[in-house]
């Protein structure tokens, strides 16, 4: 939340304590690089099994939307084929419909076999970690959006851009991928009006048991 004391976008009016803003980021921070120290002997091992697994680099980066709409840079380890990002754009492009919309498929045929793996184990998501430290990511918050998608928002959906995006919450402990746009939009829009530091810290423990269960991840 970017040291921010409320939220002002369109009609939502929430007040955010700031002594629990600050934990927040300071939690972010630290779990954040201590979790980058403990990984880094086994990243190198992720790098070249992505690389001997199919052409392309290992970090995926992308444009996505962040705090109060600002574009920013995200990184992820690839589970796609090269192309795919082109071929994705193509199908946001025909999106009218967010209520219904399924961003992931289940046997979505672009997706690599280390791909699936570090979907499954949300292993993909580690290289996040440089987002956070950088702080245009936290631990906890709505998913982060493509531009094509954030800018069908209502102003209601908009709401959810008055938090900082995370790598995970309410959504991904409650169906993952699973969940449809719309039903993921209600659990993000859920978590920006009952905010507080205490709730980050129930998303993240249950966030340890979803990631090891497997549940809705592909």
């Amino acid at each position: 939340m970017n040291q921010r004391s409320s939220a002002s976008v369109e009609s939502l009016r929430v007040t955010y304590p700031q002594w629990q803003l600050v934990l927040k980021r300071l939690l972010d921070f630290v779990v954040a690089l201590f979790l980058l120290v403990l990984i880094s002997p086994f990243w190198l091992l992720i790098v070249l099994w992505i690389r001997s697994d199919s052409e392309g680099p290992a970090v995926f980066t992308q444009t996505r939307v962040g705090l109060q709409g600002k574009p920013y840079t995200i990184y992820k380890f690839r589970t796609m084929v090269q192309n795919a990002d082109a071929l994705i754009k193509d199908k946001l492009a025909q999106v009218k419909d967010l209520e219904g919309f399924v961003f992931q498929e289940k046997d979505d045929p672009r997706i690599t076999r280390s791909g699936r793996f570090l979907r499954k184990t949300s292993l993909d998501e580690l290289p996040q970690l440089l987002n956070i430290l950088l702080g245009n990511m936290s631990l906890v918050g709505p998913r982060p959006e493509v531009p094509e998608i954030a800018k069908l928002y209502t102003p209601q959906q908009r709401q959810r851009l008055n938090v900082l995006p995370g790598v995970t919450g309410l959504a991904q402990i409650n169906g993952r991928s699973e969940l449809t746009l719309g039903e993921t939009m209600n659990y993000d829009l859920e978590y920006v009006r009952t905010w507080s530091f205490w709730l980050d810290l129930k998303i993240l423990w249950q966030t340890v048991f979803v990631v090891f269960s497997g549940k809705g991840a592909y």
